[in-house]
C-alpha cells in the first residue's frame, strides 16, 4: 500500500490537463517560455501518473476483491473540468495571479492527500480508467480504479490497495 504518496501523486497528476490548457493560452498570448514550461510540467505529470499505474500493477500485493455494491464515482468529471478551466474564461494569461493559484493548488493537494475525499482524476479518465464506489460485505466503501466497465457487483476483481480506501484493478485488461 502506497497510502498518502499515492493520493498525493494522483492529486498532483490530476492537474495535467489544466496545465495543457494554460500552456495553450500562454502560447496564444505570446508567452512562449511560460507555455514551454507548463507543457513540460504537464508531460512530467503524465509520465508520473503512468509510472504510478505501472508500479501499482507490478508491485502491489494482489488480492481478490468481491464488492457487494457498485456505483460510478467519476460522474462529477464535467464539474471538475469546468472548475479547472473557469479562470481561463475570465482573465488573460498575463493577469492570472500565480501568487494565489500556486499556494491554493498546494493546499488543495495537501488536503486531498491527507483526507478521504479523493475520487476522481481527469487524466486517468482520459487514459481510459474509471472510478467506482464499491462496498464490501463488511460495509466498508472503497474507491476502485479500473479500466473495466462494471455492470454488476457479482464479479470478483483482482486488486492492489493503493491507499487505505482506494484500490486499483491489477488484473489483466
Amino acid at each position: 500500500m502506497l497510502n498518502w504518496m499515492a493520493k498525493l501523486l494522483l492529486t498532483s497528476t490530476a492537474i495535467a490537463p489544466v496545465l495543457l490548457t494554460y500552456a495553450w493560452v500562454a502560447y496564444q498570448a505570446g508567452e512562449s517560455k511560460q507555455a514551454g514550461t507548463l507543457l513540460g510540467v504537464c508531460i512530467v505529470l503524465i509520465l508520473v501518473c503512468l509510472g504510478l499505474l505501472r508500479y501499482a500493477k507490478a508491485n502491489l500485493e494482489r488480492m481478490n476483491f468481491s464488492p457487494t455494491t457498485v456505483e460510478a464515482a467519476d460522474r462529477e468529471n464535467m464539474g471538475f473540468l469546468l472548475l479547472y478551466l473557469l479562470p481561463l474564461f475570465t482573465a488573460q494569461f498575463s493577469t492570472l495571479n500565480w501568487q494565489v493559484w500556486v499556494p491554493a493548488i498546494v493546499i488543495f493537494a495537501g488536503v486531498v492527500a491527507t483526507g478521504y475525499s479523493y475520487h476522481f482524476n481527469p487524466l486517468l479518465g482520459l487514459l481510459g480508467w474509471h472510478f467506482y464506489k464499491v462496498s464490501t460485505k463488511e460495509g466498508v466503501t472503497y474507491v476502485l480504479i479500473t479500466k473495466k466497465q462494471l455492470r454488476n457487483a457479482t464479479e470478483a476483481i483482482e486488486v492492489g490497495q493503493l491507499t487505505e480506501y482506494i484500490v486499483i484493478d491489477v488484473g489483466g485488461h
